[in-house]
This record gives structure tokens, sequence and C-alpha cells, in this order.
């Protein structure tokens, strides 16, 4: 393997190869997850076009999209097409020098391409094969189409989401395709685990729609235990108050009240300390009871002073402001976690990237390999592992098996796609 193709050597995943099918969000974030870590990531796509994520922008940076360089780092690109049968035979190859394969197909799609388990434990009884789809291999919506907006609305998600009587919101991130790709990392990790017991590989079936109902937590609980159903409440919380958005004199700031104490210590840290004995205050109980009464009093006392005021008189109460992303990104927290790296891109130069939230005492194996172009490491791959002459790799990228070293222009694709 060239020293180019090398990526993550040294991380605590070093020497786990991925065969990643995937294309979009879900499934590709959770193989980035997996190459952050330093797994050996092989991206599969087909070579007209590749993953859907390369066509979606604007912005598009020399022609790559911004979108699709979000959840792609870290990965080499085959370009080979699943649907001949010179292809699939390719993969076949490859699964026997592999650990895990993820896909993120509809289901019955992964049999059709050869990439389903029971074919590929044939070849690999150690193979980990994971299937994400938008509602799971079993169940009455199994075959049906999903994307993260409609999973957020199946799942129950949207329904808290946004104000009280206001029309529906959707969640600003693709909460249902990101949960669903950090579950199947998980999932994935947990059967290389198991595996050094039992010399087996086995299947993960993940549905983005279990993702998200997994994510309902406490509010699943208020109906399953307490028969409420619970409704939006905007910023504010169904059983703490005060605990929620604020508007000062320019910007509006979050305030978390959630004991007794931090309650006592705002009302005299804000002048006032009258609402202390307010029988009607007294608990948060009783405060979740006249929450009517309680908001217009602050909102006036919020209004008094500028967001950077109160967030300085407020130090030692969660508070916190209500940053756009260029603040978040630009914060001081944000640079000091790591969480923008800088990356070298073979055709678009230097780009920043989120960094990965996982901290380990032992980071020397995090590496951070720009997103690949489409087919750019084809003749290396087949090359490498397979034993594929020049003349070989010629041959098939002349039948379009494959592509060779390439960037896939985008389409007329533009907007955000759900997935």
């Amino acid at each position: 393997m060239g020293e180019e193709g090398k990526v993550g050597q040294l991380g605590p995943l070093s020497g786990v190869r991925v065969l990643d099918f995937t294309r979009v969000i879900a499934g590709p974030f959770c193989t980035m997850m997996l190459g952050d870590l330093g797994a050996e990531v092989i991206k599969i796509e087909p070579p007209h076009g590749g993953d859907d994520a390369r066509a979606v922008g604007p912005p598009f940076v020399k022609g790559e999209s911004a979108y699709f360089m979000s959840f792609n780092r870290n990965k080499r690109s085959l370009a080979l097409n699943l649907k001949t049968p010179e292809g699939r035979a390719l993969v076949h190859r490859l699964v026997e020098q592999s650990d895990v394969t993820v896909e993120n197909f509809r289901p019955g799609i992964g049999t059709k391409l050869g990439i389903d388990y029971p074919t590929l434990k044939e070849i690999n009884p150690r193979i980990i094969c994971c299937s994400i789809s938008a509602f799971g291999q079993t169940g009455p919506l199994s075959n049906e189409p999903g994307y993260d907006i409609t999973i957020q609305a199946m799942s129950g998600a949207m329904s808290i989401t946004g104000e009280p009587d206001s029309p529906p919101v959707k969640i600003g991130v693709p909460l249902g395709d990101i949960a669903g790709g950090m579950y199947a990392a998980y999932g994935i990790i947990s059967a290389l685990y198991a595996r050094e017991h039992t010399g087996q590989g086995q299947a993960i079936d993940i549905s983005l729609y279990d993702a998200l109902v997994a994510q309902l937590s406490y509010h699943a609980g208020y109906y399953l235990m307490g028969g409420v159903i619970p409704q939006p409440q905007g910023t504010g919380h169904p059983n703490l108050v005060p605990y929620q958005a604020f508007k000062t004199r320019d910007i509006y700031i979050i305030v978390a009240i959630f004991t007794e104490e931090f309650w006592q210590k705002f009302c005299q840290i804000i002048g006032k300390e009258g609402l202390i004995q307010d029988p009607r205050f007294k608990d948060n109980a009783s405060r979740v009871k006249h929450r009517y009464l309680l908001i217009p009093i602050l909102e006036k006392v919020f209004e008094t002073k500028t967001g950077e005021e109160w967030l300085a008189i407020l130090k030692g109460i969660p508070s916190a402001p209500l940053n756009t992303i260029d603040r978040t990104l630009n914060h001081p927290q944000t640079h000091a976690r790591q969480m923008i790296e800088n990356i070298c891109h073979p055709q678009c130069g230097d780009i920043r990237v989120l960094g990965n939230p996982v901290k380990l005492s032992d980071m020397s194996g995090f590496s951070f390999k720009p997103p690949p172009l489409l087919g750019q490491h084809t003749e290396e791959i087949l090359r490498d592992y397979l034993g594929y002459s020049p003349e070989a790799i010629t041959g098939l990228a002349n039948k379009r098996i494959i592509k060779i070293k390439g960037s896939v222009q985008p389409s007329a694709i533009s907007g955000q796609l759900d997935k």
C-alpha cells in the first residue's frame, strides 16, 4: 500500500478493514467515525456519479461538494460497478480480506448486489455486515423509503419540536441520520469485540426510525409511565422552570435552572429576591404550575440589559448565548477541544472540517485524511490487494466496470437533501 493510502494506521481500530457501500449521510457518518478511529475504510462507489452526496450543493469547492466532504474524510474511493458480475467478483475477493461491510440500501437491494450477509458469510465467516435503512429489515414499513425529515415526523421527534401551537418544525440537524450512523458504529464495534470471543461475524440491522425513537428519552417515559403525550415547548422544558431562552436588549440567551440552589442564587443575582419567598414560585413544581405568571416577570427583567451584560452577571448559573453556527465554530472552546481540523484536499487545497468528539488519552492514532475524489484509489486497491496488473486495470476501466482517478462534476441538484 502506498503512503497516500495509509489512513489512521495507529488508531484503536487499526487493522480493521471496512468495505463501505453507503451514500449520503447515515452510512457515511458511521464509516467516517470508524475511519477516524483508525479503521481502513474503502468507499465503494458507482463509477458514474459516485455517492449521491457528491452532487449536493451549493456550496461546491473547486467542483467538490461541501456536503459530501462533511461525511467522507479518512476513506479511500474505489469506483466500481456492483451491477456487473465482474464488479461483484472483485468485491467478493475484497471481502475475503476484510472485517466489516456497511450498506444503507433499502432491504433487498444488498441481496441483488451480492453483498448481503448470507452471501458474504459463506466467503468469510468472520465478516460483520451492517445494514442501515429507514425502517430496518423487518416490520410493515421495512420496504418503504425514508429520509431524515420523514423519520423525524414518523418517530414523534418533530411533534415536540417548535413553539406551542406552531406549524411543524424539523430539528435543524439531520438527527435521524446522525443517530442511525452513531448506533451503527456502536453496533459494529460491539460485534468486533464479540468476534474476539466467538471467532464469528454477524449481521447488524440498524433502522433510522429505531434510532430516533430511542432518542425520545424521557419524553417517551412520560407517555409509557404516565400516559402523558408530550407537546412542543419551544426552548422551554415541560418539567423545569425557568429553563428556556430569554430575549435581552440585543440577543437571546439561555437560562437553565435545575435545582433550588440555582433558583435562589439566580433570584439574588437578577435583583428579584422576592420571588424566592413567593408561594407561587417556592419550588420547581410550583413554578411549573405558575409558569404563565413567572416567565413574563423574567422577560421584563432580561430586556433591561444586553446579552453580554447578563451573561457576565449570570456567571456560575447555567446560561449561554444562543450562538449562530459561525459564532460556535469560531469560539475559543471549539478550538480548544480541537473540533475544527485543517486538512489538505488533493483538488480543493486546504479545507476545514469538524473534528472528532471522542477524546482518548492516547490520540496519536487519530488522523484526518481528506475526502477522496471519485475513484482516486481504485488503481491502488486493485493492484495492492488483488494483484491486478496495470493492463488488467485499464481493461476493467475500458469496460466501465471501474473508474480510475478523477472527480465527479456536480449535477443540477441544488439545495440540501435530508439523507
